[in-house]
């Protein structure tokens, strides 16, 4: 099984997405839309929310209600991600250590937290 996306730009910085039946427009400077890391940021605190829901039911804490996540990208001097903070709300009462053993499943869960590892590259072709 694969995802597939495709990614059109005509010209310029933004590039249009097909996911499915879905349509996203993703601009690099911001401008017609959210900007590359902008995306990113939020595919991982949307993949993040189902990563902690199932976490907290695989670790006795039950339904954790309204969860709220910032998600915060700090950038180095070239403008590339540098480092990824979560600030997670939720409607249920955690002690620490339910909070811990949810978050440590939850990083095991997240797809987006798992592809982020440095030896995940592109196998890239280019075809005139």
């Amino acid at each position: 099984m694969s995802k597939n996306v495709t990614t059109v730009s005509e010209e310029g910085y933004a590039s249009d997405n097909e996911i499915r039946d879905f349509d996203l427009t993703i601009d690099a400077t911001g401008e017609e839309g959210p900007d590359t890391l902008e995306a990113l940021l939020a595919a991982y605190g949307s993949c993040y929310v189902p990563a902690l829901r199932v976490a907290a039911e695989q670790r006795d804490v039950g339904d954790l209600g309204r969860v709220e996540i910032d998600v915060n990208g700090d950038l180095n001097d070239d403008d590339k991600l540098a480092a990824v903070q979560f600030s997670v709300r939720t409607d249920a009462d955690l002690d620490g250590e339910q909070a811990d053993d949810v978050v440590a499943r939850a990083n095991e869960l997240c797809k987006v937290h798992d592809a982020l590892k440095a030896d995940l590259e592109a196998d890239i072709t280019v075809e005139s």
